[in-house]
């Protein structure tokens, strides 16, 4: 299926989006530091990926920024526990297909992932 690397803050919620999305077949990398991301999304393929908006040293719309810098096709979702008007505006604009809000619905996310994989 589809490459997927999470950039989570909390560990734990990106290994959770990573059991959902790895049951319906997809290879979902983990990472909880933006410098490690970015590296990673320098040097490999991604068909997706997927951005807390709250994370330690960047917000998820700077990486977000910096990744479509690297990688400009690649398509992404943004997280958050701390919806506003604001970030949701500014994440499409740089190029997120999706938004989705904390604590993560499984049918939601699954949803979401397929919808922008085949977009």
């Amino acid at each position: 299926m589809a490459d997927i690397a999470v950039l989570d803050d909390v560990l734990d919620a990106g290994i959770m989006v990573k059991r959902i999305l790895e049951r319906k077949g997809h290879k979902v990398l983990v990472f909880s530091e933006e410098e490690d991301f970015l590296v990673h999304a320098k040097e490999h393929t991604l068909d997706l990926v997927i951005l807390d908006i709250k994370l330690k040293k960047m917000t998820g719309v700077e990486v977000l920024e910096e990744l479509k810098n690297i990688r400009p096709e690649v398509k992404a979702i943004m997280l958050t526990g701390y919806p506003t008007l604001e970030t949701a505006r500014e994440s499409l604009k740089l190029g997120a297909v999706e938004y989705c809000v904390k604590p993560i619905d499984k049918d939601e996310l699954e949803h979401k992932v397929e919808s922008v994989l085949l977009s």
